[in-house]
């Protein structure tokens, strides 16, 4: 598993935009800036669409004051689901929506979950971290069920 001092995968994924899916790369989206990403087992869930985004959301001013240039929201979904989901919540403008569809980001980052069992197969677990110029400065990783250490107000405070 990834941990904190450790660099991002350098890989190529998709981001859900207005405009439709756009191939991005961890370094475009990590590189040379200050990023907290947060990751869920998938979209439209109940607590990622009733907690997790909103938080994210609410909170996105309170992230860039705090000197954070980009939140970024993975899932193991499709960049049109992710798309649709980032529309719904009224997201696009303030979140990165990154699409890891075949789950090879989330396996690269050690922080897969297999739901197969619950008929949504191999996701993320529920985590956030920080990223400074693509190394990792903070992870939070939830045990299973939870929802306390990923959450915005959680990262705010490990911001200071």
């Amino acid at each position: 598993m990834i941990k904190v001092g450790d660099r991002l995968p350098s890989m190529k994924l998709m981001a859900a935009t207005p405009e439709g899916p756009r191939e991005v790369s961890t370094d475009e989206i990590f590189g040379g800036t200050k990023a907290v990403m947060f990751a869920v087992p998938g979209a439209f869930t109940p607590t990622c669409s009733a907690r997790h985004l909103p938080g994210f959301l609410d909170h996105a001013a309170d992230f860039r004051a705090r000197g954070v240039e980009r939140i970024v929201c993975l899932a193991v979904n499709d960049a049109f689901v992710m798309g649709a989901w980032a529309k719904q919540a009224g997201a696009a403008e303030d979140i990165v929506m990154l699409a890891d569809g075949s789950g090879l980001f989330t396996k690269a980052l050690g922080l897969e979950l297999d739901l197969t069992a619950r008929g949504l197969g191999i996701r993320s677990q529920r985590f956030a971290l920080i990223a400074e110029d693509q190394k990792v400065t903070h992870l939070a990783v939830e045990k299973p069920g939870d929802f306390d250490v990923s959450r915005a107000e959680a990262m705010l405070a490990a911001l200071g």
